[in-house]
């Protein structure tokens, strides 16, 4: 299986059903690395308010940093406001050994949890932005045709309430592509081996128009009693020797720094063990330009106060 000679980064999302009989699993992203060089790329989104017990859970995977391992179902806390609405994304890219892209996938949810019964009438204004290549489907019980001619998420019958008390996936998008340019962040690692050393030089460069946040690049290491020596980070780094891991860490990717280096010595062994690498980090914003104009009631058009936004928060996946 050519997973296992994969590198990438993914995130996670809810797993609970969206109430219509249509589960959502973890997200992902992987990219094949060669065995002198490698790109890995990646992406992976919820309010701090809704989903505080879900970051939660995502903090604990990017400190343990463990290969393999999928979060857990995030439970969300009950939101401040009686409607809340969330909007999850997971991304799934493929490079070559040569480092080209051979797919990049987009899969989102907009997700609507109302915890008032009073609250249950109610149709969703959006607001799309171009999204070239995108295709969006709205739940079989939501009106097509209001959606396509006026932006908005309704029932069919407006006189039929929302279920209430779990999330409902109300919309959904998907978008495929080859182009790289697309790809949020870029990994390339270059190892070399000069007399008895190996050589590691590894840089990220990062998309214009996204802050990513708790960004962690994760290199495998040789096994070795001795940690490798860092001569140069953009960031910080941490070593798990049980592991026989390089963790590289950048708290925050913003236009100050798009592009970021790091450079480490260990004893001299082959360059395909420093692959796969692993990328996490989270991100405040969708890839899809897709934005929340407001709730209204369906029986008086009252506007209704909601919670909730957009979040990708990815997680490792070997």
């Amino acid at each position: 299986d050519d997973m296992d000679n994969i590198g990438g980064y993914g995130g996670s999302s809810k797993a609970a059903s969206d109430g219509y009989g249509e589960p959502r699993g973890p997200k992902g992203l992987a990219a094949k690395a060669g065995p002198k060089k490698g790109m890995v790329l990646g992406s992976k989104q919820k309010t701090n308010r809704f989903m505080d017990a879900l970051r939660q859970e995502g903090e604990s995977v990017e400190t343990e940093y463990t290969k393999g391992n999928e979060a857990s179902a995030q439970v969300p806390q009950v939101p401040q406001e009686s409607v809340s609405i969330i909007v999850e994304e997971k991304l799934n890219v493929h490079l070559s050994k040569d480092g080209g892209l051979e797919s990049m996938e987009v899969q989102g949810t907009m997700m609507m949890e109302i915890q008032n019964e009073d609250d249950a009438f109610v149709k969703v204004a959006i607001d799309t932005g171009a999204n070239e290549g995108y295709q969006f489907k709205t739940h079989p019980n939501i009106d097509k045709q209001l959606h396509a001619n006026e932006g908005i998420l309704g029932l069919k019958d407006p006189n039929r309430p929302f279920p209430c008390g779990s999330p409902l996936g109300i919309l959904k998008w998907r978008f495929q592509t080859k182009d790289e340019s697309k790809v949020p962040i870029v990994i390339n690692c270059w190892p070399s081996v000069s007399g008895g050393e190996s050589f590691v030089s590894i840089e990220y460069e990062a998309s214009d128009g996204m802050e990513y946040e708790n960004v962690s690049i994760v290199i495998p290491l040789p096994s070795s009693r001795e940690p490798p020596t860092v001569n140069s980070c953009d960031g910080d780094f941490t070593v798990d020797s049980r592991r026989n891991e390089l963790v590289w860490t950048i708290d925050l990717i913003d236009d100050s720094n798009r592009n970021g280096s790091m450079e480490f010595v260990t004893p001299a062994c082959d360059g395909e063990l420093f692959f796969p690498v692993q990328v996490n980090f989270s991100a405040r914003s969708t890839l899809c330009d897709v934005k929340i104009v407001g709730v209204s009631r369906t029986t008086d058009d009252t506007p209704v106060k909601y919670g909730g936004g957009g979040k990708i928060n990815p997680k490792k996946k070997n």
